[in-house]
């Protein structure tokens, strides 16, 4: 041995591989014919390391301290490194995990009762010694995986017997590999059971992990409680956990004859079905419950299988008690919400019906009251001074409670949610216009100068013409009433913000406190004004309020006691015309010219009200170009209109007999008097009446009491109409 390492000196210890080879292959004393070619080689100067790589084994080769100096071919197949990755760059500790060298390290103190670190120190400790060193430990490659692995380390010497450095043979541990994958599949299996365990136990669902016969493996701790809840006895395990009977015996009925879950269970055992459900009642010893069953196969996939099979199933049971006694409260709740919307619907048609019948119980004889005030007023001879004011009292105190009737019912009609409006663009100039020329007369009376703005013809306002002008006549009218003799009322526009506007409604009055300011807008609430001289409801503001809000618009007020107040409304803005053709469509068709006929035309006016009647006459008396002929029920009016087929109908809609709406389809239905323009003239005067009476095809829907120029001009266009219907006889009644 001496000799053979003192020839391998020659070359040096930069290789001691060389050195390590000749003195631990096996075949080298042996073989004498290897070492002649060995020394052959050397004796031809040919490269160590060609001899070194020539090995049959892993061959690791270190310096003193452990660093790698060489790698063979086989250590780099068996670990994944280049020589280049590790050569001069890598400790050998760095391919061995730390915590075995640490272990190592422990058993070799003991062994030697010498403290030992863990490093190359505890690899090298026994070989060093002379002692035969093979350690088992793993062997950490490249890519993380860990080779069980059986390591001789054998110490390098140069010429002198010093220790240059160490040579380490890797060899695979079949048998400790093995036994590792046999420990990691155990543990595998373990950490497996464990989490199915837990998942399982995790659920507060009942369950069950049949086989591919049915035969329960394995339940949750769910499982358990529910069978000690319901008394089964827990010395009794098959039982009480159910574990190895059959499942499906229990899903047979007490006939013996197989109940739906048996079929369902059957059906995903087999892969017929993908899964079964189904609810089902469980009569406990104090209750009923209800349960949801849910079946899901256990699918298992063999190498090569393009599709997985089921190798068993699971049985989930869930307690759903809690939520069918909620269906049966909501579902009950529910019936009983039904119940009250439609008490509330009915209520509501009742109370619908209720203003319809108001409305039209107190406009009838209101009617009569106003219009024939009209014909005192206008008729000839003229009424004499005492006459005259007799009227315009009655006049006055009529329309005032019109007013309130009207306040009352549209009020009423709000609050129901009844009220519905028709939004347009409408000219602001054509409002103010509106608004100066029905405010004027009230202003004069008072002496109160009330100013408007001028507004460009293109400005528009995103409202309901009506009830814009009604919420307006209300502020001006509130500014001169609670004026002073004498006083200012100035109305003004402003843009406030991109796309509104704000009108406001400045007057020279009194004023108001904060604590009545923060009052107002409250129903019936006349801030103390009820034993004042002015008139008033205390409706008005609170109507106004509810219009606008309804028109997207908003209300306020700011006031200073002794100097005045201004009320003032915000809208949305709509587009500006600015072409002649816009202007024109904005300011609408120009008005339709009177009847100048020579020949007499014929009215016909279907009413049950003699007032009515009398004052219809009497209107007519001063059309001498317009016959009157009168019915006082719907089949008369039919029969009369068959008849003499008049000209126009004015009908009422309470009529005896049958109604003016059915009268109206009657007369529509009948190509003799479908062409005959029809108008309507009821006290019944709620908005969706009137809406309903035009839908139903009336010409115009007038409203009782009669203003004598709006129910002439109407007139006026219905002749015009019926005049063409005539040169059109193939035509239907115009609208």
């Amino acid at each position: 041995m001496a000799e053979t390492r003192k020839r391998l000196t020659l070359v040096g210890v930069k290789e001691p591989a060389i050195s390590a080879a000749r003195a631990l292959d096996a075949d080298a004393a042996p073989h004498a014919d290897e070492l002649a070619r060995s020394d052959a080689l050397l004796a031809t100067a040919a490269p160590q390391s060609a001899i070194f790589n020539s090995l049959r084994f892993s061959g690791i080769v270190t310096d003193a301290a452990g660093l790698i100096q060489s790698f063979s071919p086989r250590a780099q197949r068996l670990l994944g490194y280049t020589a280049a990755e590790v050569v001069g760059r890598l400790p050998m500790m760095a391919l061995h995990d730390p915590q075995e060298l640490r272990v190592l390290a422990a058993q070799l103190s003991v062994k030697f009762s010498t403290p030992m670190a863990a490093g190359i120190e505890a690899l090298v400790c026994q070989s060093v010694q002379g002692l035969a060193d093979a350690y088992e430990l793993d062997l950490l490659c490249k890519d993380g995986r860990r080779v069980p692995a059986s390591v001789t380390v054998l110490p390098l010497f140069d010429a002198a017997e010093a220790i240059v450095g160490y040579l380490l043979l890797p060899a695979e541990n079949t048998a400790r590999a093995q036994t590792r994958n046999a420990e990691l599949a155990r543990q595998a299996q373990q950490e497996s059971e464990c989490f199915k365990r837990a998942v399982l136990n995790s659920l507060e669902a009942e369950i069950a992990v049949l086989d591919h016969t049915g035969v329960i493996c394995e339940v949750n701790d769910t499982w358990l409680r529910f069978a000690i809840e319901n008394g089964v006895e827990p010395h009794r395990p098959a039982p009480y956990t159910g574990i190895g009977t059959n499942y499906l015996a229990f899903c047979e009925t007490a006939s013996g004859s197989v109940s739906p879950a048996y079929k369902g269970i059957q059906a995903v055992l087999s892969g017929a079905a993908p899964s079964f459900s189904m609810e089902y009642p469980c009569h406990s010893p104090t209750e009923q419950r209800w349960f949801t069953m849910c079946v899901l196969p256990l699918r298992q996939t063999g190498p090569g299988d393009a599709q997985s099979t089921a190798n068993g199933a699971v049985v989930a049971h869930t307690d759903i008690s809690a939520y069918k006694r909620m269906g049966q409260v909501l579902k009950d709740r529910n019936i009983e919400l039904e119940q009250a919307r439609q008490v509330a619907e009915k209520a509501n048609l009742a109370k619908s019906d209720f203003l319809s019948s108001m409305s039209h119980e107190l406009r009838t004889p209101l009617g009569a009251i106003l219009g024939f005030a009209q014909l005192l007023e206008s008729g000839s001879p003229a009424p004499t001074a005492t006459q005259r004011r007799s009227v315009d009292q009655i006049l006055q105190a009529g329309w005032y409670q019109l007013e309130l009737i009207n306040e009352i019912l549209d009020l009423a009609l709000v609050e129901s949610g009844k009220l519905s409006l028709s939004p347009e663009a409408v000219p602001l100039a054509d409002v103010m216009h509106d608004c100066e020329a029905m405010i004027e007369p009230q202003a004069q009376k008072r002496g109160v100068f009330v100013s408007f703005p001028r507004i460009e013809r293109q400005r528009r306002v995103n409202a309901d013409r009506v009830r814009l002008k009604q919420v307006l006549i209300n502020l001006l009218s509130n500014a001169i009433k609670y004026n002073r003799d004498g006083g200012r009322v100035i109305v003004d526009c402003a843009w406030t913000s991109p796309g509104r506007v704000r009108i406001g409604v400045e007057d020279t009055g009194e004023g108001l406190s904060p604590e009545k300011l923060s009052q107002l807008f409250q129903s019936f609430n006349r801030l103390g004004q009820e034993a004042g001289s002015e008139e008033g409801t205390g409706i008005g503001l609170v109507m106004s309020k509810r219009l606008v809000e309804l028109m997207g618009g908003v209300i306020g007020a700011r006031s200073t006691p002794g100097q005045g107040s201004v009320f003032w409304i915000e809208l949305d803005l709509m587009p500006d015309l600015d072409t002649a053709a816009g202007r024109a469509a904005a300011a609408g068709p120009p008005p339709l010219p009177l009847h100048k006929e020579g020949r007499r035309r014929t009215l016909l006016y279907v009413e049950d009200s003699l007032p009515n009647l009398l004052l219809v006459e009497s209107l007519m008396e001063r059309r001498p170009d317009v016959r009157l002929i009168t019915a006082r029920d719907g089949l008369m009016g039919l029969k009369l209109a068959r008849e003499s087929l008049p000209d126009v109908i004015l009908m009422d809609i309470n009529l005896p007999g049958i109604s003016g709406l059915k009268a109206l389809q009657a007369l529509s239905a009948d190509p003799e008097t479908a062409r005959i323009p029809v108008l309507a003239l009821s006290a019944t005067a709620m908005p969706h009446d009137v809406d309903r009476g035009l839908a139903a095809g009336f010409f115009r829907y007038l409203t009782k009491p009669i203003k004598i120029g709006e129910f002439m001009k109407t007139l006026d266009e219905a002749l015009i109409v019926s005049k063409k219907n005539a040169e059109n006889p193939h035509k239907k009644r115009s609208p």
